[in-house]
């Protein structure tokens, strides 16, 4: 009996030719589609099954079409065991000829049943039509032939695995990673290997050629024998011999960059600025500004040797300089007062340092124009005859006039923020321009000269010792405080209404007051200031009352 009959009354029905239906003439009714399948032989008993028992086992699982409808492997499931004759063989296969409910395909418009399988299937093919009646005796499946075995392995190679894919991925990324870190490592040491030859210059004389080692010369007459009036400093060999000869005594100060000791060379007293590893940069840097031609000036700190101590378990850089037992300014006025004529030596020798600084020496053994960055008492010396030198140059820049450009130190220090210009605390200043940075020291010269001005008693009157914007900020005030009191209220240090009742102190109020202009170009230069103090002090030496 054919399973494959239509229940129900059907308008548009499709009759198809189906292998299993003798008792209706070979035909089979439906409402889909007739197909043509197409199974490789393997010569075992095949089985099949009535259609409504494998419906209801597709319904449960439609998915599973191919296994009970067209492979007919499941019949066991279906409980049916009958024989069926196969109507005929082609090419190793064998055919049926049958009809497909449209109820059980998935989807109807397009039934996945229908589709050829991949062409590496060489096992099973189905065909379906609904064109016309019976329109599947006319459809001839093939199977594909199948493929030798090296090439399923060839195709199996295709198919890259996860671990393949994951290596095929993390290689190249993993060789830019090495190459990234030799070429940083290389970087690395070739900078340390050039800051320990922090020499411009190939003067490396042998130690055994220098009589002066040996000789009972002093380090001034050292200087002068060696430098042949460069002041560019000693040669690398004679520094390294006179800083392997010192002997640390007390320290005498501490800083963001390490501790300052005070040492003996030859019986001679010597600062001995020792750095941490860390400040590697800032050593670096300073010894190079020092070591620059034409800087040596009794204004600017005496620079003697730069060298470099390893023991194996740590490293000190150490930067040697001349000696000033009165310490710095900061430390001088705290103790002491001066008069107006100490007060005017002070401002004076400052500012010529300072001009000599912001000075360019044209010539073949010229010198850059160089700015400060961090000029503040602390950063000054008191000489014993009462003038001063302007020290610590780590954060200093010179201006290149052949590539009109700034030479700006690459380290992570920043200036004093009590001390910063307000161009500097609103981040307004013009980095390529070197007048900008000039500006920004006078800035802070006007500051010093408050604090020195303080300082002078005349009457025997004068004012304590503060800082600048002692009553406006904390003793370490951040960038946002000074910026509010410096850049928004527009306050300065108060000037003591005294001041005015004395022609000397006036002028030095009036002096420092154009040196805290907010407008930076508005500001003095280094050179007018100087002239300005030396005029002053001309006069008051012969006792001229003065009111500029």
């Amino acid at each position: 009996m054919c399973p494959y009959r239509i229940r129900r009354k059907c308008s548009q029905c499709l009759s198809c030719y189906c292998d299993i239906c003798a008792d209706s003439n070979y035909t089979c009714v439906t409402d889909g589609y007739c197909f043509t399948s197409i199974s490789k032989d393997t010569s075992v008993v095949r089985h099949s099954s009535r259609v409504i028992p494998i419906i209801e086992k597709i319904r449960e699982n439609k998915l599973r079409w191919f296994d009970h409808v067209i492979r007919i492997g499941d019949l066991k499931a279906a409980r049916v065991n009958m024989k069926i004759n196969v109507e005929e063989k082609k090419g190793g296969g064998s055919l049926k000829k049958r009809c497909l409910e449209i109820n059980i395909v998935i989807p109807r418009e397009k039934p996945l049943v229908c589709h050829y399988p991949k062409k590496h299937n060489d096992s099973f093919v189905t065909v379906c039509c609904k064109d016309y009646d019976f329109c599947n005796r006319d459809l001839k499946p093939t199977l594909h032939n199948k493929l030798p075995d090296d090439s399923l392995n060839d195709h199996k190679k295709e198919r890259l695995g996860t671990w393949e894919l994951a290596i095929i991925i993390a290689g190249p990324i993993g060789v830019v990673c090495l190459v990234v870190m030799l070429i940083m490592n290389f970087w690395a040491g070739s900078t340390k290997r050039h800051n320990i030859r922090y020499l411009r210059t190939p003067r490396i004389i042998a130690a055994d050629q220098q009589p002066i080692l040996t000789a009972a010369v002093s380090l001034r007459d050292m200087i002068e024998m060696t430098t042949s009036g460069s002041g560019s400093g000693l040669p690398l060999l004679v520094q390294r011999s006179i800083a392997r000869q010192i002997q640390l005594g007390v320290p005498i100060g501490k800083g963001r960059f390490g501790e300052v000791w005070q040492g003996r060379w030859r019986g001679e007293q010597v600062a001995v600025k020792i750095f941490s590893s860390r400040e590697e940069r800032s050593w670096f840097r300073e010894a190079e500004i020092y070591q620059t031609v034409m800087l040596r000036h009794d204004n600017i700190l005496g620079f003697i040797a730069a060298d470099n101590k390893d023991n194996g378990t740590w490293t000190q850089l150490w930067l040697i300089t001349d000696y000033h037992e009165n310490g710095s300014l900061f430390d001088f006025l705290n103790r002491s007062t001066v008069d107006t004529n100490g007060m005017i030596r002070i401002a004076l020798s400052i500012a010529t340092g300072l001009a000599h600084l912001h000075m360019e020496i044209v010539g073949t053994q010229g010198k850059p124009a160089i700015a400060h960055r961090d000029l503040k008492s602390k950063n000054i010396l008191v000489k014993s005859n009462g003038t001063c030198a302007i020290g610590d140059l780590g954060l200093a820049v010179r201006y290149d006039t052949s590539m009109d450009t700034v030479d700006i130190p690459l380290n992570h220090r920043v200036g004093t923020k009590r001390y910063m210009a307000p161009e500097v605390l609103e981040e307004t200043i013009n980095m390529n321009h070197f007048d900008s940075f000039k500006r920004g020291d006078i800035y802070a010269l006007g500051l010093i000269l408050w604090e020195v001005t303080r300082r002078c008693y005349v009457d025997n009157i004068h004012e304590e010792y503060q800082l600048p914007y002692y009553d406006s900020v904390p003793s370490d005030p951040t960038i946002d405080e000074m910026r509010k009191v410096v850049c928004l209220e527009m306050k300065r240090p108060p000037i003591p209404q005294r001041w005015n009742a004395y022609p000397c102190l006036q002028t030095m109020s009036k002096l420092m007051q154009e040196c805290w202009y907010h407008t930076a170009s508005a500001r003095l230069t280094a050179l007018r200031i100087k002239k300005t103090l030396a005029t002053l002090g001309a006069m008051q030496s012969h006792n001229i009352n003065i009111n500029i």
